[in-house]
């Protein structure tokens, strides 16, 4: 490799809008991305990508989502605020262009399900649509909004009410094989990848060697 190059805020403050934002999007690593479905109480769907998307706690199970500041109108942030219902469906290979295309910002009588020509599915009586094409599929309903003001961002934390796994992905003590599932990890604004597993590692203590769980 090259050597390091150093960046201080000043060098930022220089630098092109669109580059900082690549620069500093790319600097987190690979990240969750995966469609936001949502439906507003009239009926119209709507579908955007989110890489913002983090784990918060298990029990109960919780997942945040960071909107970024309006304008422009944040339909999905305003379907799930009205509703209290979303789905989380993960992409897959077979599907990242067509989701990297919700990211577009269509009017809001436009569908992203229809203009990325992806397949609403609904079941189990769940308010929201799923997206049929996606492999893995959650069902989350809204707990709390927290307003950022450093940045004028919004966190979504909702909790994961139905989930849909694949049954030859899902391990018996519950750990979920992502790569057998098709999921795909992004980087940045519009960097999609599919990755290779290193290694399952075992439950570290201070007194126990680490174990490798693929050996068992």
């Amino acid at each position: 490799m090259k050597n390091k190059i150093n960046f201080n805020t000043s060098d930022l403050e220089k630098m092109e809008k669109q580059t900082v934002v690549h620069l500093i999007n790319s600097l987190g690593g690979f990240k969750s991305v995966a469609l936001a479905g949502t439906s507003d109480l009239q009926g119209n769907t709507n579908l955007s990508v989110f890489s913002s998307l983090f784990h918060i706690g298990a029990n109960p199970p919780l997942v945040g989502m960071i909107f970024r500041p309006s304008p422009p109108e944040r339909d999905t942030l305003r379907n799930i605020l009205s509703t209290g219902f979303y789905t989380l469906n993960h992409i897959n290979e077979q599907i990242y262009r067509q989701a990297h295309q919700t990211s577009a910002r269509y009017d809001r009588n436009v569908s992203e399900f229809d203009a990325a020509c992806l397949t609403e599915e609904y079941k189990n009586d769940f308010f929201a649509p799923f997206v049929k094409q996606s492999n893995i599929q959650l069902a989350v309903e809204y707990k709390e909004k927290i307003d950022i003001t450093i940045n004028n961002t919004t966190l979504v934390i909702g909790e994961i009410v139905q989930i849909f796994i694949p049954g030859d992905c899902l391990g018996d003590d519950g750990f979920v094989d992502l790569e057998k599932a098709n999921t795909i990890t992004c980087s940045g604004l519009d960097s999609y990848h599919k990755t290779v597993r290193l290694d399952r590692l075992s439950y570290a203590k201070p007194d126990r060697e680490i174990t490798s769980l693929l050996d068992r």
